[in-house]
């Protein structure tokens, strides 16, 4: 069955440009984006990313500002604060880790990154699940911990990410095109609607992103006319700073000049 996964793999994985490279940074970026993200928004934000901060000292030395304001559009604006911190313990630390325990004590790395960084950065021979891989795994091996074939770690957990998204899809799998069909006992199972994600418009996300663009776009807000519950909340998540009455962008020194603002924390659904 592994075979048949690689195989199909081989045949259908997806050209994507994190799978070009072994730069831990790059890695770190691509994951970080892709939590809640869809991998076809993913694409043109991470090549920018990259193309404005190529590597993770040049990220570490932007202003938060900078970072949450490039982070427009991609939602959930506490991953940029948390890849910006995880940026800076990196590059005072003189780089990355390669271990999964050592890389799980950067700030905002949890089990599941750290694995993919050791895996896709440095080569470890460890699994590296995510949400999608985790449902292939759990109807077609249930309770078996699959091993994994010698030197293939890479290739196994990137197959298993594409067969995920693509075909054992979580509502309504395509069992007749998968290739662990022969073998699976889930086959043909029905399974329940997907919860629906909370409705966004007019909820306290929406108030959220609301201020971080006025706060972003203006490049100061007096704090008297801020949503005081939504500005807490932003100041409590690193996004926002109150200084001399004003509410700001932490590290911002100056009138914001671009156009791009932070926009819907909850606008997308996740690309894992």
């Amino acid at each position: 069955m592994q075979k048949a996964v690689l195989a199909w793999y081989s045949r259908n994985g997806r050209d994507l440009p994190w799978r070009r490279t072994h730069d831990p940074y790059a890695v770190l970026v691509s994951e970080v984006m892709l939590q809640q993200t869809q991998v076809a928004r993913v694409v043109p934000r991470y090549l920018e990313w990259l193309d404005r901060w190529p590597t993770v000292e040049a990220l570490a030395a932007a202003t938060p500002a900078d970072v949450i304001q490039a982070w427009s559009g991609l939602g959930y604006n506490r991953r940029a604060v948390s890849l910006h911190r995880c940026a800076q313990a990196v590059a005072a630390r003189g780089g990355f880790p390669s271990e999964p325990d050592d890389l799980r004590k950067l700030p905002g790395i949890g089990p599941y990154t750290a694995a993919a960084i050791a895996c896709f950065a440095f080569g470890t021979q460890i699994a590296a699940p995510d949400t999608n891989a985790l449902r292939v795994l759990e109807r077609a091996f249930p309770g078996v911990d699959v091993p994994l074939l010698a030197g293939r770690a890479y290739e196994w957990n990137q197959a298993l990410f594409d067969l995920g998204r693509e075909v054992c899809i979580a509502r309504k799998p395509r069992c007749g095109v998968c290739p662990l069909a022969p073998g699976c006992p889930s086959r043909g199972s029905r399974y329940a609607p997907l919860r629906r994600q909370s409705r966004f418009e007019g909820s306290f996300r929406q108030r959220r992103a609301r201020l971080l663009r006025a706060i972003a776009e203006g490049g100061r807000l007096p704090e008297g006319e801020a949503d005081a519950e939504a500005l807490v909340s932003l100041v409590r998540d690193g996004l926002a700073e109150v200084t001399e009455g004003e509410a700001r962008l932490p590290g911002q020194t100056s009138l914001a000049t671009s156009s791009a603002s932070p926009s819907s924390e909850g606008s997308s659904a996740s690309g894992a």
